[in-house]
């Protein structure tokens, strides 16, 4: 069977239109001003720093009241803000580009260009201004590869710290040395996100276990003694089935909470910086969604079995009927009718079974509205200071402001949403759009504080 050719953008064309070939200049950065981050206090807990953190890890986590209190600012507090305070704009979550460069190449990920500059202290002290006057006190450090830069980290999340913010930091490990590990425990990091997609290096996927092994035991043990969260982020490609199944053994046997996503073409167009759009050997292609379901499938059994992971069965089981319609093939010549039938009843009855997904009217499917809160309760600053309102939309020139003067404007992105989140899969935005109802949260909260008497780690919002 011919391998069908990637599109070179999932979303709609007259989305894809409107978000790439606008006529203006595009959003222009704001005029620096020449600040910058305070000097950070290291170490400002010496007995941490000399602690080697237990030998053995524990079977659950206990909290300090501190940690606690420091999640219900982050998330909590803001939240009911964003529920009573007029206006559109609150957000809950953001993410802080330091650098749009990295020291990988991910054959799959458009989201690193080694051109661009990366961010300045001027800017990186306005937008955690702006943010904390808005409200927000999520702040995500991202990248590229955001630690290409460790003494601009530190100095970032010391700040972001003292003012109040819950912080994550997505990383490769590559850089994650131990004494970088330790400064930004010290300055007050909640989550280490640590990105893997194979358990040694092999090519077209650098991010492995076995080149920051020592980076991350390191990292494992030190996390019960400054109180951050230390959890994998792992990437469903064609060539990585076997790696994905090692590693998720290897986060349960250290407790470790993994979030799962599914490999997928660039929503937006990219430029002639992403080099590896054909012959990827990363992308999924129709003769290997059934191997892909049965590692769904088995990552799902772990779920019930207790495994922590960020996302929820249903989401799991959604991943499946994504990778069918991010593949750009006529579905119909795979048994799929459009209308819940067809001549191959394995793949006719998962789609027409599975929750938020429907017939797009020609053979085709797509997410129902799953009430995405792009650009109103999430935000991305870019290395430049201009901002956008979700991860996939870095690469778009259409005119969101910057963090002097954002420019959101409510009926632009519901009228871009009504078929880009049709085509997103994103973990976090889905989770962020599924709380904003009341009685979900309350339910969450209440399992957490009386249930599992805030022990434990990550879980799904649904769980």
């Amino acid at each position: 069977m011919a391998t069908t050719a990637p599109a070179k953008f999932r979303i709609d064309v007259d989305i894809h239109n409107l978000l790439m070939g606008s006529s203006s200049d595009g959003p222009q950065p704001p005029e620096p001003k020449g600040l910058t981050l305070p000097e950070p206090v290291f170490p400002q807990y010496p007995k941490l720093l000399d602690d080697p953190g237990p030998a053995v890890p524990p079977q659950k986590r206990d909290w300090s009241r501190s940690q606690v209190l420091r999640s219900i600012r982050g998330w909590l507090l803001p939240y009911i803000r964003s529920r009573v305070m007029p206006g559109q704009l609150h957000p809950i979550t953001s993410y802080l580009f330091l650098d749009y460069k990295c020291n990988l190449d991910c054959w799959y990920c458009w989201a690193f260009n080694n051109k661009v500059k990366g961010m300045t202290e001027d800017t990186a002290r306005r937008a955690i201004d702006w943010l904390h006057d808005n409200g927000c006190r999520v702040l995500a450090l991202m990248g590229g590869e955001p630690l290409l830069r460790p003494q601009f980290a530190h100095k970032v999340a010391y700040y972001a710290a003292k003012k109040g913010f819950w912080i994550y930091v997505g990383t490769n490990g590559r850089l994650l040395r131990p004494d970088v590990a330790d400064r930004l425990g010290d300055a007050g990091v909640a989550v280490f996100n640590f990105a893997l997609d194979a358990w040694d290096e092999k090519p077209s996927l650098p991010k492995a276990l076995i080149p920051v092994r020592k980076h991350l035991e390191h990292l494992m043990r030190k996390q019960y003694v400054y109180g951050y969260m230390v959890f994998f982020n792992m990437n469903i490609c064609r060539n990585n089935h076997e790696d994905i199944r090692q590693l998720t053994e290897y986060a349960h046997s250290n407790h470790l909470a993994v979030d799962y996503h599914i490999n997928e073409t660039p929503m937006l167009e990219q430029d002639e910086h992403f080099k590896h759009l054909n012959d990827n050997p990363t992308y999924i292609r129709p003769e290997d969604w059934r191997d892909v379901d049965a590692l769904v499938d088995w990552i799902i059994e772990k779920n019930k079995a207790g495994y922590q992971m960020v996302n929820s069965v249903q989401r799991l089981q959604e991943m499946k009927a994504f990778v069918r319609m991010s593949s750009g093939v006529d579905l119909k010549k795979y048994g799929w009718h459009g209308d819940g039938t067809g001549n191959n009843g394995n793949i006719a009855e998962m789609l027409a079974s599975t929750p938020g997904i429907v017939p797009d009217g020609n053979g085709g499917i797509h997410f129902t509205d799953w009430n995405c809160r792009g650009g109103e309760n999430n935000v991305i600053i870019r290395t430049d200071g201009t901002v956008g309102p979700c991860f996939p939309m870095y690469g778009s020139n259409f005119d969101w402001g910057n963090i002097e003067t954002p420019k959101f404007d409510q009926a632009q992105l519901k009228q871009m949403k009504t078929t880009c989140q049709r085509h997103c899969f994103s973990t976090l935005n889905h989770n962020l759009g599924y709380c904003y109802n009341d009685a979900r949260v309350i339910k969450w909260v209440w399992t957490q504080m009386v249930t599992n008497r805030l022990k434990g780690g990550a879980r799904s919002f649904e769980d």
